[in-house]
């Protein structure tokens, strides 16, 4: 049985990556290796678990799914942020690998990403971050799979909670002389602005060449404006799942912490945008969010 300790908001973001690979029509982001990555067990274990309007229970094995049901909750509530910011994230560490030829690429809690064996780019060095627990089931699921690990994948075991990000990713081979590219998506949700920008200034620490750092985050808006209900829902169904969203952040706070740790804006997708971006002129009901952002700073560069 899925439990809320096992992170079920990383699983439905993997989940929402899977579902639009596979029957998604003017693809926001193809993860074409999410359902492999998932297996078909735990895919039929979250299709339950949104079907069921996100309750834990225990699997049925004579569950029977309603694919229009599902593709709706998922369509309103969970794809749009996962399939956006992964889609504004991959394609600007692109241009940053473009630019800089060699770089290192660091996915802080990184759960079931797959971009380690979608990229093709040898000169990119991973880092994935995540905890022992997940990351040692991760490579349970690759053995499965008798994937190859690439040469320029590290799985780096962090508790964040108790670990030196510094020292630990300094440990693994991360060369803080080399233009390094940080992911931090999916996190800020949950974390109060201090807690956030501890990261932000471990970062910060690390980075001796020219480096950026892409992340998502909710406004201040967020679980504050009563009509908006599709916020609230979200907040209800994590909370449920065991993850409470907490309230989110200013554009001001937000710059004021980058700023403090030498990091610079270059870009800023507000609501708005993002729906420009990656939603108009689609024949589906998937919209970006209301109260959600995307941030790319810069470290050690001119702006682009």
């Amino acid at each position: 049985m899925i439990t809320a300790q096992e992170s079920i908001t990383a699983k439905l973001c993997s989940f929402a990556r899977a579902y639009h690979s596979n029957t998604g029509r003017k693809k926001i982001f193809d993860d074409y290796l999410a359902y492999d990555m998932m297996g078909k067990e735990e895919y039929e274990e979250i299709g339950q678990l949104i079907q069921n309007d996100f309750e834990l229970r225990e699997p049925d094995n004579n569950f029977n799914p309603d694919p229009k049901l599902i593709s709706h909750r998922l369509r309103r509530y969970i794809a749009p942020i996962p399939l956006s910011r992964i889609a504004f994230a991959e394609g600007k560490l692109r241009e940053f690998a473009v630019k800089y030829k060699k770089c290192q690429y660091v996915i802080c809690g990184a759960g079931m990403d797959t971009f380690a064996f979608r990229n093709d780019d040898p000169e990119i060095k991973v880092f994935e971050l995540d905890h022992p627990d997940t990351g040692r089931y991760k490579r349970e699921r690759i053995r499965d799979l008798e994937w190859n690990i690439p040469e320029n994948l590290t799985f780096v075991p962090i508790d964040f909670s108790k670990d030196d990000m510094v020292q630990v990713l300094l440990d693994s081979g991360f060369d803080p002389a080399l233009p390094s590219f940080f992911a931090i998506l999916g996190v800020s949700y949950y974390l109060t602005l201090p807690v956030f920008e501890q990261t932000v200034s471990k970062i910060g620490e690390l980075c001796q060449a020219p480096s950026k750092i892409v992340f998502d985050y909710p406004d201040e808006t967020t679980l504050k404006t009563e009509n908006n209900e599709r916020v609230h829902t979200l907040a209800d169904i994590t909370e449920r799942l065991g993850e409470r969203m907490m309230h989110g952040y200013s554009c001001l706070e937000i710059h004021t912490v980058l700023e403090r740790h030498g990091f610079s804006i270059e870009e800023h997708e507000t609501p708005r945008m993002i729906q420009q971006r990656y939603f108009a002129d689609r024949d589906d009901d998937i919209t970006a969010f209301e109260n959600i952002h995307f941030v790319l700073a810069y470290k050690g560069e001119e702006r682009q």
